[in-house]
């Protein structure tokens, strides 16, 4: 799914338009008729509805439904806030309908002082005050009306998205002025907003809804952000030979594990193999040898010359695919290591946890990285590897494309919604995992499945999006047996089969 800009937005919406025809009113009126549709699902004609309309469409928008809302019997009660004494046409057109509609008992458009009603427990309010055209955080009276809701024990209905929210940036928007929304319809696509972390507590719920926008302009318009879904994964799969055998599946190196961290190389070890690798050969120090036999017999073991760290590059000339850094240690010289071995790797390379608090720690080492390398940091991670101590999400995004951009590299910000930024610039946003996979050894394992299908021969592009869909899809599946609160890395692992099987059938 593609996620448009809000310029975009209103070229779709423009398109629609011109190429359905249909006009612009009945348009709304469509997206009136899905949006009323959704909240009749979940509220019966007992609740007692109050709609604050703003000036623009997405006032429009509001009425439509608080009308569509008062011929099924709802009790409405309609704002419509029309202080400068400007409403866009088709909002006039659903306020002269509004007006016409007998069954709406309650109707006061707000031009000057405002009489705010009682909010209740057993009230639902329907937000349409500001849509996605918002350039700017809300001030004055909307600012103090957005207060008054969200400190009422009122339910809240978005239309579109949260009055207050911009649908992109909102690194300098004030919190206090945003409607947080215990659902949110959101018409055609979801905003780019709705992707980070520290939006979320606005948006509630989000619901997309179809209102049938024009496909031909969806399909040959270009964007920079969109997001993963099934089919996207099930197209960029390689299929298995019959015929095949372990020399053709690829050969893997993981490089991980100081001395009392042999979890991390054994879940990173674990994930490849299950992940397609033909062979997977594992470089720690030798105190974990026994531990590394016994917990996975199916890898060959390489030993570092040292008892409890990395300290030696090892040649990679017979090697597929390198992931380097799980419980790897920050020893000074595993530090010298790492950058050696980044120097000499011959294959492709997935660098996480130690390994990018050491590149962090060494930033000038960032120009010396392989080009393709990926990379697979957390936020904090990110922002010591960056440099700079980001003022939100957005920013972060934006310095994480730019960085994979400048490194011709593949980053992927780790996440709820994990963003894969390519070097030309373009994101990827994956659309399965959930909260219980925020565990202990879950990004091994990421790093893990990514090397596998590198090794396997997935191009760089399809490994990281494929093993991010995956390790998500796993730990969904996952989290159904044993519950967000007990899921742990290993049972990702465990899942990682069924998450294939999903895939291929």
């Amino acid at each position: 799914m593609k996620i448009f800009t809000r310029t975009q937005i209103r070229e779709l919406d423009k398109y629609t338009l011109e190429h359905e025809p249909i006009r612009s009113v009945d348009l709304m009126e469509r997206a009136a008729k899905a949006l009323t549709r959704s909240i009749t699902e979940q509220w019966t004609n007992r609740t007692p509805m109050v709609v604050f309309a703003g000036p623009g469409n997405n006032g429009g928008d509001a009425l439509a439904v608080a009308r569509l809302l008062a011929e099924q019997d709802y009790q409405v009660k309609v704002y419509l806030f029309n202080i400068s004494d400007h409403l866009s046409e088709d909002c006039i057109i659903n306020r002269e309908r509004v007006e016409e509609c007998k069954k709406i008992k309650e109707f006061t458009e707000v031009k000057t002082e405002f009489d705010p009603p009682i909010l209740n427990a057993d009230t639902l309010v329907i937000d349409g005050l500001f849509g996605v055209g918002l350039n700017k955080p809300l001030a004055g009276g909307f600012a103090s009306l957005v207060k008054y809701i969200n400190q009422s024990p009122s339910k809240v209905v978005s239309i579109d998205i949260p009055s207050g929210l911009m649908a992109e940036d909102n690194s300098y928007n004030i919190s206090t002025n945003i409607i947080r929304a215990d659902l949110t319809l959101t018409l055609q696509h979801k905003k780019l907003a709705f992707m980070l972390a520290d939006n979320q507590q606005y948006i509630g719920e989000l619901r997309v809804l179809d209102i049938r926008l024009n496909q031909d302009f969806i399909k040959k318009t270009d964007a920079v952000f969109s997001i993963l879904e099934e089919n996207d994964i099930r197209a960029r799969m390689m299929g298995r030979d019959d015929f095949a055998h372990k020399g053709m599946m690829g050969n893997a190196l993981i490089i991980a594990g100081s001395y009392g961290m042999a979890g991390a190389s054994i879940l990173a070890t674990r994930a490849c193999l299950r992940s397609g690798a033909g062979k997977v050969t594992v470089h720690t120090p030798r105190k974990n040898y026994s531990i590394m036999q016994i917990a996975v017999p199916e890898a060959v073991m390489q030993m570092d010359h040292e008892e409890t760290y990395f300290s030696e590059a090892v040649d990679t000339d017979d090697f597929d695919a390198l992931a380097i850094g799980p419980g790897l240690s920050q020893h000074e010289n595993t530090a010298i290591a790492l950058i050696s071995q980044l120097r000499r790797a011959n294959c492709s390379v997935v660098v996480d946890a130690d390994g990018l608090n050491i590149l962090a720690n060494h930033r000038a080492w960032l120009q010396q990285l392989p080009k393709g390398i990926v990379l697979t940091p957390h936020p904090k991670e990110f922002d010591r590897i960056a440099g700079i101590q980001c003022n939100g999400d957005y920013e972060r995004l934006a310095k994480a494309q730019e960085l994979a951009q400048q490194l011709n590299a593949y980053i992927i910000l780790k996440g709820h919604y994990s963003a894969l930024c390519l070097p030309d610039g373009k994101v990827l946003f994956n659309s399965t995992g959930n909260s219980g996979m925020a565990t202990a050894g879950s990004g091994d394992v990421l790093t893990g499945i990514i090397t596998g299908l590198l090794a396997r021969g997935y191009k760089t592009s399809d490994a990281c999006a494929v093993g991010m869909y995956l390790h998500g899809l796993a730990g969904d599946l996952a989290e159904k047996e044993t519950g967000k609160e007990s899921l742990i890395a290993g049972d990702i692992i465990d899942f990682i089969p069924k998450a294939f099987r999903r895939l291929n059938d």
